[in-house]
């Protein structure tokens, strides 16, 4: 009888908590909800140009709507990359992502992909810089000074317990490390892009373009002199 009693109020107490965490949630969506439409209504972006950074982090850029899975304040808008995008079709004339696909599988990044396509208007276009597998395999070319600076700067920040000279310890540490689910070769971000309906994909350096709305855009500053250039590999595609 006492442990009857025991466990009905034990049934009471958790459906209570589940009662009041689901009004939490339910609660804290509808606050979402006008976060996200509000920095929509108060987007007035130079020459209606619309512009959308995905997973912005701490590195927020002026004239784009700021969007991250996680945001760290009010003015980032919310996104689930792998989500369908909660923007209506053809609404947006650029689009930025800087070290963000490699943290979300291949599938979900045609997914991202595929979004991004249908959001942007005709003549729009996209730009992804993210880490080029064959970065790491350039490690091991110790003829290169600064792939072997990157590898000294990797081990004593990253790591423990690993030799400072070899890079097996680093490139290992790339694949499992900052949540990253897929690192892409060129190739495998041009066959994305062009899966998706992309055309025109250009490669292009750090932080140049020759559309000014992506000039200047990639966060240099997160990484030692030279080591993002190293990393990265940046693409731009249009959707005709």
């Amino acid at each position: 009888m006492i442990t009857a009693i025991k466990e009905s109020s034990l049934r009471r107490l958790a459906i209570k908590a589940y009662r009041k965490t689901r009004l939490f949630a339910e609660n804290a969506k509808r606050m979402l909800a006008r976060v996200e439409k509000k920095l929509i209504s108060n987007y007035k972006p130079k020459d209606n140009k619309w512009k959308l950074h995905i997973g912005c982090g701490n590195h927020t850029l002026n004239d784009f709507i700021n969007a991250d899975l996680h945001p760290t304040s009010p003015h980032v808008f919310h996104l689930d990359a792998t989500k369908r995008f909660p923007f209506s079709d053809q609404s947006f004339d650029f689009i930025f992502t800087e070290h963000m696909i490699e943290h979300i599988s291949y599938k979900d990044g045609v997914n991202m992909l595929s979004e991004c396509h249908r959001i942007l208007r005709k003549g729009g276009r996209i730009r992804i810089s993210t880490p080029d597998i064959f970065f790491l395999a350039k490690l091991y070319q110790k003829t290169r000074p600064l792939h072997q600076l990157y590898v000294k700067w990797s081990a004593e920040t990253f790591l423990k317990d690993a030799l400072p000279d070899d890079p097996t310890f680093v490139i290992n540490n790339f694949f499992r490390d900052w949540g990253h689910q897929f690192i892409y070769s060129e190739r495998t971000l041009r066959h994305s892009l062009k899966k998706c309906g992309f055309t025109e994909i250009k490669k292009c350096k750090l932080n140049e373009s020759q559309s000014s709305e992506f000039i200047g855009l990639e966060n240099r500053n997160r990484m030692p002199e030279g080591f993002l250039e190293l990393e990265t590999m940046t693409l731009e595609a249009t959707k005709v």
